[in-house]
């Protein structure tokens, strides 16, 4: 199999073969990330296709630092390209009130399936989805997400509170329906 940076290499020489291989092998990976933030299919294509030319033409300036490398620049131009995305297209409200209903009890993830998993999290509302999304799997302090985003840390602090509750609420439902 082709490494990173052989890919890299055949990519940045301008090997149009190269170019398509580099599409294959992150599409799939991409398109999960974008649906963190974006649900509707025909915006992620969207933001599919402006992350792959963002990428494709600032690939020479990409500073290669060992295998899995070349993943997380794609991912992270991914990731910034959907929420670009968000941000023009989607009414965002967040807030850093800090709700006083009680923390919904921790449900068992591991018993919900990856798919499943991800649709209930594309239920949940934009502010809410993205915020969960930078702090859980773009592993971001809420500092970084409120400096990406624009707003407070304490209103990343909130929204990703009120989304870890939303989510809990959703995944119960879901393992209490799974009973039955």
């Amino acid at each position: 199999m082709e490494t990173e940076l052989q890919l890299l290499n055949a990519v940045r020489s301008g090997e149009r073969a190269a170019m398509r291989r580099l599409y294959d092998r992150y599409a799939g990976y991409a398109t999960a990330i974008a649906l963190r933030y974006v649900s509707d299919r025909d915006a992620v294509h969207d933001v599919l296709q402006d992350s792959f030319v963002k990428i494709l033409t600032s690939v020479d300036g990409f500073n290669y630092k060992g295998e899995g490398s070349l993943k997380g620049w794609v991912a992270a131009i991914v990731t910034h390209q959907a929420i670009d995305h968000v941000k023009r297209h989607a009414r965002i409200v967040l807030t850093d009130h800090i709700p006083d209903e009680p923390d919904v009890p921790e449900p068992d993830v591991g018993r919900v399936p990856q798919d499943v998993l991800n649709r209930l999290i594309s239920q949940l509302p934009t502010g809410y989805r993205m915020v969960l999304s930078l702090h859980v799997f773009e592993q971001m302090s809420h500092k970084e997400i409120a400096r990406l985003l624009g707003i407070k840390p304490e209103t990343s602090a909130s929204q990703f509170m009120r989304a870890k509750n939303a989510l809990a609420k959703l995944i119960n439902n879901y393992l209490n329906s799974a009973k039955q």
